[in-house]
């Protein structure tokens, strides 16, 4: 008669490819580890039964887990590390993209090098239109998927401009007090 520790390893097969199934259905509820971790540990009691013992299955389960864990931030699947996401629509402005339909006062869609699950965006620019490929920059996230862009030559050309008018109010803040020293 076979002992219920038998079939502890199928067991932890069934539920580890269960968890990865799982997974793979709701992405992003962190299953993967401890699915691969049980995976894996049954697959190795199946193929070499004298380490299907509790305790050893156990050590198994443990020490995979902290590999397939290791293995899963490392990877960054889901961005975990804040690269592949958007936390609100005020974290886009500044934001570089790409042109890839003509942007006009109305209409236009842009790719952001940083934009999200999915990068595109409706944009409209503040005047006139902006050819296909032209690389832009986000002046006003808007608060949806839609976004005002600027050329970023023109972008560049503003912040200019700003920078020179703050080192001339500087200058002019300085003036009084060295004339009353």
């Amino acid at each position: 008669m076979a002992s219920p520790l038998d079939s502890l390893p199928l067991l932890l097969v069934i539920a580890g490819a269960g968890l990865a199934l799982a997974e793979a259905i709701i992405p992003g509820a962190h299953f993967i580890v401890l699915g691969v971790a049980l995976l894996v540990a049954g697959l190795v009691a199946l193929l070499f039964p004298p380490l299907a013992t509790p305790f050893v299955l156990a050590a198994l389960v443990l020490a995979i887990g902290g590999v397939a864990l290791y293995g899963y931030r490392e990877l960054d699947l889901y961005g975990g590390k804040g690269t592949g996401r958007t936390s609100d629509s005020d974290s886009l402005k500044g934001a570089m993209g790409r042109v890839t339909e003509r942007v006009t006062t109305s209409e236009g869609e842009v790719k952001l090098d940083e934009g999200g699950f999915s990068p595109y965006y409706a944009a409209r620019s503040m005047d006139g239109e902006i050819p296909e490929g032209t690389q832009v920059m986000v002046i006003d996230p808007g608060g949806g998927n839609v976004v005002t862009v600027e050329p970023l030559e023109h972008v560049e050309d503003r912040i200019d401009r700003e920078l020179a008018q703050e080192r001339d109010r500087e200058t002019r803040d300085r003036e009084p007090e060295t004339e009353g020293a």
